[in-house]
C-alpha cells in the first residue's frame, strides 16, 4: 500500500485517540491536531486553524510561525476555501493570484473548510516547503480528519469577561 496512505491512516487512529471519550474542547481539540499535523507532515511549515467569527476569519490553534491573524472571507486562500466552502489545493504559492504570505518558506498550500450542520466553523490550512506537495491523497485524508474533529469536538467558546 502506498506508504502516504498508510501514514493517514495512523494519523486519523491518533486523533480518535486523542479526542475519544471526555476530550471534546475545542481549544485543546485543534490545538493537539495542529500538533499532530505538523509532526505527521514533516515538511510542513504551518498547520492550523482559522475559526469563523460571523465575520471573518481568526486565527486559531497553529504550529508554526507568526501567522496572519484576520482573514476576510473571500481573500488568501483561506477566505476563497471558506466562502466557496470547498477544498483547495495551491500547487505554487507564488504563481497564485489571491495568496497571502504569511511565511516566506510556504510553497505550496492546502485549505481545508470546516462546515457543520450548513454552518462554517472555520478552515484547516496547511503550508509545505515543497511546491506541489499536496494531492488528492491530502485532499481525501485532510478531508476525514476534519469531518472526525467535527464530529467529536464540541464547538463552543467560552466568553471571557474581564472588568478594566
Amino acid at each position: 500500500m502506498n506508504k502516504k496512505i498508510d501514514n493517514y491512516k495512523i494519523m486519523l487512529a491518533q486523533l480518535e485517540a486523542l479526542i475519544s471519550g471526555d476530550e471534546n474542547n475545542v481549544l485543546s481539540n485543534l490545538s493537539n491536531a495542529s500538533a499532530l499535523l505538523m509532526t505527521t507532515l514533516p515538511e510542513s511549515v504551518y498547520t492550523g486553524f482559522y475559526l469563523f467569527d460571523g465575520e471573518k476569519l481568526v486565527l486559531g490553534p497553529f504550529q508554526g510561525g507568526i501567522s496572519c491573524v484576520n482573514i476576510e472571507l473571500g481573500k488568501g486562500v483561506c477566505g476563497e476555501s471558506a466562502e466557496k466552502e470547498q477544498t483547495i489545493i495551491v500547487d505554487d504559492v507564488t504563481k497564485h493570484k489571491n495568496y497571502i504570505a504569511c511565511d516566506s518558506k510556504a510553497r505550496s498550500e492546502i485549505v481545508v473548510p470546516m462546515i457543520k450542520n450548513g454552518s462554517l466553523l472555520g478552515v484547516l490550512d496547511l503550508d509545505s516547503i515543497n511546491v506541489a506537495d499536496y494531492d488528492e491523497i491530502d485532499k481525501e485524508y485532510l478531508e476525514k480528519f476534519v469531518e472526525i474533529l467535527i464530529e467529536k469536538t464540541e464547538w463552543k467558546f467560552s466568553q471571557f469577561e474581564v472588568e478594566k
